[in-house]
């Protein structure tokens, strides 16, 4: 059984919001505080989507879509960057490298 939701963000209270929205909708959720580790989730478990913060330490939410792209494995899961980031060179550039839409933080559930 494959993931149906992968959450990359560096918030604890952002991904705790995030995780009972999903719940709610009985959806598998797996979760990564990281970067690095949210590749290496990708990667294994091949969630059907992808809710990735931009502004994270170490590796950012630009270089994980980056290398997401790039490899075969998980290229063609869908990212959508989930973000304070509200300038518009940094959305395009998310586009850019391949992400299918933004959310901006704070959100609203229904928006999610």
């Amino acid at each position: 059984m494959s993931t149906d939701l992968l959450l990359i963000d560096d918030s604890v209270t952002d991904l705790r919001l995030l995780m009972d929205l999903a719940t709610a909708r009985r959806l598998r959720v797996s979760v990564a505080f990281d970067g690095a580790k949210g590749l290496q989730q990708a990667v294994l478990q091949k969630p059907r989507l992808i809710l990735l913060d931009v502004r994270m330490p170490g590796m950012d939410g630009f270089a994980v879509c980056r290398r997401l792209k790039a490899d075969p494995v998980t290229r063609a899961i869908p990212v959508i960057f989930l973000t304070a980031a509200d300038d518009l060179d940094e959305r395009l550039t998310g586009f850019a490298l391949g992400a299918v839409d933004y959310i901006g933080k704070p959100f609203h559930e229904e928006e999610v």
